[in-house]
């Protein structure tokens, strides 16, 4: 059979015509496709960032954006409404949601220790007991050879020089997560200092930075330091961690199986916020973080892709929690979570 060139362009143009219109949906979807912003805690950031890029795998529609700007951070982009999502390790209060003019829910995510790392050439072990730990962040012990550091670690050469104090420069979640253990254990530090995401720390020597990997960075470079990390930032740069001693008096090393132990008796009220200030087992300094979302968007397409997002991260998401050694939200807690937000955020 033989086309002439007139019968064979009409053909072309008719099937590009005919792919355009069987393509539509797919360019339909694109320019539906969603570009959720968030901020806030640093805590989360290495398992914000993974979930991030694995979840474009399941809904390429989908783009994740996140930046560690520390809970404060997270917090009051929230009550401004200029993210479409927060981030804190220190859960919203009531008056702070109540500033939220669209409403907002949080979303537990994950659980994990805060590291006690410290600078010591040639101490590579230490142990910090429940009187030692607070005493030396509210001021009473300054020195590394001071008697109460030795009590805890008989036979360990502690240098004769002064400690360096390396804290958040920024308002954090990892830092309420410290405070709030300490404060717990410690009359003294509680009155002192108090649980709070940004102290006022009465402290000599005092080396600030911002988000953990500036204080990770400070304790990593500064011989004489100590100071606190989400655990991960602690293993990502090879930085000592003390064994602390928790409740039952056993001196525990931060890891996935101590922070598990210690958040196990954790119960989650209606709203899930969740403070552990000492657990009954386990490492002792552990908290959760959440995720803060609005109850309504501005749009059906934004509401749809933040109800993804929080689905896909309370399933398929918590396979990377153990991966980056976070503690995973427990599955019956999760579910309760999902028909919460399934329920409630609306255009």
């Amino acid at each position: 059979m033989i086309f002439s060139t007139a019968i064979l362009s009409r053909v072309v143009t008719t099937s590009v015509v005919t792919s355009a219109i069987a393509l539509s949906p797919i360019f339909t979807a694109i320019a539906q496709a969603e570009t959720l912003n968030g901020a806030g805690a640093t805590f989360p950031a290495p398992l914000y960032e993974r979930y991030a890029r694995e979840v474009r795998k399941k809904h390429s529609d989908l783009k994740i954006n996140y930046q560690a700007i520390g809970s404060g951070g997270g917090i009051r982009q929230v009550i401004a409404g200029t993210v479409d999502f927060g981030g804190s390790d220190a859960a919203m209060k009531d008056e702070e949601i109540a500033k939220v003019k669209n409403g907002a829910i949080l979303v537990p995510t994950a659980g994990g220790a805060v590291s006690v790392v410290y600078n010591l050439p040639g101490v590579n072990s230490l142990r910090l007991s429940r009187a030692t730990l607070p005493a030396i962040y509210s001021g009473q012990i300054t020195n590394w050879n001071d008697a109460k550091i030795k009590a805890d670690n008989p036979g360990v050469n502690l240098p004769n020089q002064p400690i360096k104090f390396a804290v958040r420069a920024d308002s954090s979640g990892t830092t309420f997560i410290f405070t709030n253990h300490l404060s717990a254990i410690s009359s003294y530090f509680k009155g002192r200092i108090g649980a709070n995401t940004a102290p006022k720390w009465t402290l000599p020597n005092v080396l600030k930075g911002k988000g953990n990997p500036g204080v990770a960075a400070l304790v990593s470079r500064t011989p004489g330091s100590i100071g606190y990390v989400e655990y991960a930032y602690a293993t990502q740069n090879k930085l000592k961690s003390a064994l602390i001693q928790n409740k039952q008096g056993e001196f525990v090393a931060p890891s996935l199986e101590s922070a598990n132990a210690a958040l196990s008796a954790v119960t989650f009220p209606d709203n899930y916020r969740v403070f552990v200030g000492d657990p009954g087992q386990g490492y002792p300094i552990v908290g959760l973080t959440w995720m803060m979302i609005y109850k309504q968007y501005a749009n059906a397409s934004k509401a749809e892709a933040v109800k993804k997002w929080i689905n896909w991260v309370l399933t398929d998401g918590q396979q990377y929690n153990d991966d980056l050694s976070y503690t995973k939200i427990p599955s019956n807690v999760a579910n309760r979570v999902l028909q919460t937000v399934n329920s409630t955020v609306k255009p």
